[in-house]
């Protein structure tokens, strides 16, 4: 039988490991290893009741899907709305590109909805009346578009990105993203993706395990580690 490959960085993670989770039964400690030894960082991604290898696939996936941002225009009407450095938050109308920021207005919320309810610009309708419509942000970089510098007073349109998920605006897809990973998604260790019962594991992800925890490669890390003067004891315990 061949031997596992395990490198000094990993053996001595192994042994701090061992030390601090006593008595830790085989399979968690191989699991421990197989997540170091190929840097794995499984993330449980909730709405979809799905657990991912890493981050990374599950934002290919939605962007596969276009689920994850969509393109979208405001405009930016110069001398029209009140932010500034300390502004943390806006609400945006599409028609205008009017903005209420959190800090220049004491509920810019109301505000806004009023707004767009009376927009003469506003000529969506549903039942006869106005839909009230509008954009919420507190990317910083798209706040910045908004506070007042020596620009031109005509209104410009730019393309941002809106969350799917929050419909909140982005200045780039990179800042969905960003968010999506920080707010969305939880980060497991393997042994808890094995413990588990309630969530689906993606395919991609479930081939991989399968293929690692297969007997003779368990077998194979055991041998290993019996052949560490250190390492051998516990060896001997799983072995009883």
């Amino acid at each position: 039988m061949t031997k596992a490959v395990i490198t000094g960085e990993l053996k001595q993670l192994l042994k701090d490991y061992l030390s601090n989770n006593r008595p830790a039964e085989l399979i968690n400690t191989y699991l421990f290893f197989i997540e170091n030894k190929f840097n794995l960082q499984p993330v449980l991604f909730a709405k979809e009741k799905k657990i991912f290898q890493n981050s990374d696939d599950v934002v290919k996936l939605l962007e596969s899907e276009n689920k994850l941002w969509h393109e979208a225009e405001i405009k930016i009407a110069f001398g029209m709305h009140s932010v500034n450095e300390l502004t943390k938050k806006i609400y945006i109308c599409p028609f205008t590109g009017k903005v209420f920021g959190d800090n220049t207005h004491p509920n810019p919320q109301d505000a806004i909805y009023d707004w767009v309810s009376k927009c003469p610009e506003n000529t969506e309708r549903i039942g006869g009346l106005r839909v009230k419509r509008f954009f919420v942000s507190e990317d910083p970089e798209v706040i910045r578009n908004y506070i007042p510098q020596q620009k031109p007073k005509e209104a410009i349109v730019k393309t941002v990105y809106s969350s799917v998920l929050s419909g909140k605006l982005f200045n780039s897809k990179e800042a969905v993203v960003n968010d999506f990973k920080k707010n969305y998604l939880k980060r497991l260790s393997l042994v808890e993706v094995q413990g588990q019962n309630r969530f689906e594991i993606d395919d991609r992800f479930l081939a991989f395990l399968q293929l690692h925890l297969q007997e003779d490669k368990i077998a194979s890390f055991v041998e290993t580690l019996a052949g560490d003067e250190e390492l051998a004891p516990y060896v001997s315990q799983w072995l009883e």
